[in-house]
């Protein structure tokens, strides 16, 4: 079976859906060697992204992502097409980050990673916002199978958008288990505090790209109410860069006067998110809505214990690993961050629990249930 998988966002995207992308795609390699799988990008590749993917990468070289998102999505018109590049007939096309672009394939499949756009307005700038809801709802109407992030998901494409719950897979993200893991390494926990401004305090952790969604003015808010009521002595670690409507994040801040108590040391790597993990006394994600919550199981499969807001999908993510609160509640943030900041048994309990729950999310559950998705389309 000649299969294209749209293979962009594992170039373009550091975190998130890119790691998604680049797990999925890496293990359906080894899953299915007798495949003939072709891998898409838009715009050009540099040879270091042909050296880290997995199979040839077939781009286009001569026009740019942004000029084929106007030409496709924006005027919706159906050309350039996707097969002109990856150099014969497609069975099976998978667009692999919101929007199908033209193929001709004899299935399409799409997957819809969120509706954040949807249930929350400000989770993207307006222009996107616009395009999205434009976009998106015409590629799934396109597409001959969706697949979600997880059943969360799953559930918004059916209330919000009325799809047919037998057009829908899901298949939920995992971790590369050999890299996140715990660290122990004294060494290397030292350098990943020096390298991004921690020091040697217990610090809380959180990680995400700057935006309303990710819920950080609350956080803080009841990281200040926390340190009143028990005096913990941690710090507050926000991880992420700069997406939009920040502002307001830095203002609580001056507002509070934790500027030497909340730091931001911006964009985290990859390779440094093991260790900066471990060296946390646990992980802070108090999201308002997630497609899925990859940050979770990546901090469960490190040892640590998590706080996590009690809606959208990331009970899913983080099972028993995690002490879930109410989002919307700085008072019940509050309540969360005292008791996993006082209570060493009950961050022994959550660790252990969300280890092993984490272990059964791998990459190759992964592609298998992609491939089962496949299977349905083709059906």
């Amino acid at each position: 079976m000649r299969l294209v998988v749209d293979y962009t966002p594992a170039i373009r995207q550091a975190a998130g859906i890119g790691r998604i992308v680049r797990g999925q795609v890496q293990a359906l390699v080894r899953l299915a060697p007798d495949w003939d799988i072709r891998l898409f990008v838009a715009g050009p590749v540099t040879a270091e992204d042909r050296a880290r993917a997995p199979l040839p990468l077939h781009a286009t070289p001569w026009i740019r992502e942004r000029d084929l998102v106007r030409i496709w999505h924006r005027l919706d018109m159906p050309w350039p097409r996707v097969d002109w590049f990856t150099r014969g007939p497609v069975e099976l096309f998978h667009a692999t980050d919101f929007v199908l672009p033209p193929c001709t394939a004899r299935r399409r499949v799409l997957t819809v990673h969120d509706l954040a756009f949807v249930r929350y307005p400000d989770a993207a700038m307006p222009s996107l916002h616009h395009y999205l809801n434009v976009v998106v709802p015409r590629s799934v109407e396109r597409a001959d199978h969706i697949v979600a992030d997880s059943h969360h998901t799953a559930q918004d494409l059916e209330e919000l958008w009325k799809v047919p719950r037998e057009r829908i897979s899901v298949v939920h993200g995992a971790v590369d288990h050999r890299h996140f893991r715990p660290i122990r390494e004294e060494g290397r926990l030292r350098a990943v505090r020096r390298r991004y401004g921690i020091g040697e305090r217990p610090f809380i952790l959180a990680l995400s790209r700057l935006e309303p969604r990710k819920n950080f003015p609350r956080l803080i808010r009841a990281f200040h109410l926390a340190r009143g009521q028990a005096r913990i002595p941690h710090r507050l670690v926000i991880g992420g860069g700069k997406g939009w409507l920040y502002d307001e994040i830095f203002a609580v801040v001056a507002e509070l006067g934790l500027e030497d108590e909340v730091l931001f040391p911006g964009f985290v790597a990859e390779a440094d998110l093991p260790a900066l993990y471990s060296a946390a006394a646990f992980f802070a994600y108090p999201s308002l809505y997630e497609g899925f919550g990859l940050p979770i199981l990546e901090a469960l499969a490190c040892g640590t214990p998590v706080l996590a807001g009690d809606n959208s999908s990331l009970p899913e993510a983080g099972g028993p690993g995690a002490l879930y609160v109410d989002a919307t509640r700085v008072e019940a943030i509050a309540e969360g961050l005292v008791r996993l900041a006082t209570q060493p048994q009950l961050r022994a309990h959550l660790a252990a629990q969300g280890q092993a729950h984490a272990r059964t999310f791998t990459w190759e559950r992964s592609a298998r249930q992609l491939m089962r998705a496949y299977q349905r389309a083709l059906a």
